[in-house]
C-alpha cells in the first residue's frame, strides 16, 4: 500500500479551509486514517493505491478522477479537501493534469486542486488557477487561492490585489499565506489599503477591520490610514465634510470596475 508514513493527527476544528495547503501530506494522512469511519477508511486507502497504480492521464478520465469525485459521499464534507489532496499526490497529478481536474471539475474539486498546489507544483506553471479563483465570487476558492502556493509565486502586483479581493469579499486575512513577511514596508499595498479605506468612508460604508490589520502590518499606518487622527498636515475634506473622494480607485480582481487612472506618480497598483 503506498501513501505517506504516518505522523501525529492534527486537531479536528482544522479540517476544513486551508488546513489542506500548509499541513505536511504525512500529518494529513494520519489525521484521516484516524479520523474516518472504518467503511470510509477503507475506501480513501482503496482510493490512494489505484492513484498511485494508475497515475497520469488514462482515456476520457482517470480512475483517480473518478475517486476525486466520490470524496465527499465517501469521506464527508469534514475530510473530502485533504482526502481529495492525497488522491492527487498519489496519482502524482503534474500541472497540466491538475489544470484539467480545476475547469472541469466541480467547486469542491477545483478547491482541492488549489490547495494541492504547494505540495505538487515547484514552480510558477498553475498560477492561472490561482489567477482564475481569485476572479470568482465564491470565498472559499478565494480562501484557498491565497495560500503558500501564492505566496510563492504571485507577483507584487497580483498578491497585492489578492488582498484587496480578499477585503472586499470578506474572505479573513488570516487565509493569506504569508501576509505578515510579504507586506511588511509595502508602500504600494499601504497606498491601495489607504484608497480602499478611503473610498468606503466616502460612500458611508464601514471599513473592514482586516484592513486595518494589514495596513498595520506594512508598518505605514500613520502615513496612509485616513481614519487616523487628524492634524495640521491631515488630507483635506469637501466642503460638505466627507472625505475627498477617491480619484484612483483600486477595484479588486474580478469585481467588474473599470480601470483606474494612472498613479501621479508613476507607480503601478
Amino acid at each position: 500500500m503506498t501513501h505517506p508514513h504516518a505522523a501525529p493527527a492534527i486537531p479536528e476544528a482544522e479540517g476544513g479551509g486551508t488546513t489542506p495547503a500548509r499541513t505536511p501530506l504525512d500529518v494529513l494522512y494520519h489525521h484521516l486514517d484516524t479520523h474516518l469511519e472504518a467503511t470510509a477508511r477503507v475506501w480513501f486507502r482503496r482510493a490512494l493505491d489505484e492513484a498511485a497504480a494508475h497515475p497520469g492521464t488514462h482515456g476520457p478520465i482517470s480512475v483517480w478522477e473518478l475517486r476525486l469525485a466520490e470524496a465527499g459521499r465517501r469521506c464527508g464534507g469534514r475530510y473530502a479537501d485533504a482526502a481529495r489532496v492525497l488522491i492527487l499526490r498519489a496519482a502524482r497529478a503534474d500541472p497540466e493534469s491538475l489544470a484539467r481536474v480545476y475547469f472541469q471539475g466541480t467547486a469542491e474539486e477545483r478547491r482541492a486542486v488549489l490547495h494541492a498546489l504547494p505540495h505538487l507544483v515547484s514552480g510558477p506553471d498553475a498560477l492561472p488557477l490561482v489567477e482564475d479563483a481569485l476572479r470568482t465570487h465564491d470565498t472559499r476558492l478565494v480562501a484557498a487561492a491565497v495560500g503558500p502556493y501564492a505566496a510563492r509565486h504571485l507577483d507584487a502586483h497580483a498578491w497585492r490585489h489578492a488582498v484587496l479581493k480578499c477585503l472586499f469579499a470578506g474572505v479573513p486575512v488570516d487565509e493569506v499565506a504569508g501576509l505578515e513577511q510579504r507586506a511588511r514596508a509595502d508602500a504600494e499595498l499601504a497606498r491601495m489599503l489607504g484608497d480602499y479605506a478611503t473610498e468606503r468612508t466616502a460612500a458611508g460604508r464601514p471599513v473592514p477591520r482586516d484592513l486595518h490589520r494589514v495596513l498595520t502590518l506594512t508598518g505605514l499606518t500613520g502615513l496612509t490610514d485616513p481614519t487616523a487622527p487628524t492634524g495640521p498636515n491631515a488630507p483635506t475634506s469637501t466642503d460638505s465634510g466627507a472625505p475627498t473622494p477617491d480619484l484612483h480607485r483600486t477595484d479588486p480582481p474580478g469585481t467588474g470596475g473599470s480601470p483606474r487612472p494612472a498613479h501621479p506618480h508613476g507607480k503601478e497598483s
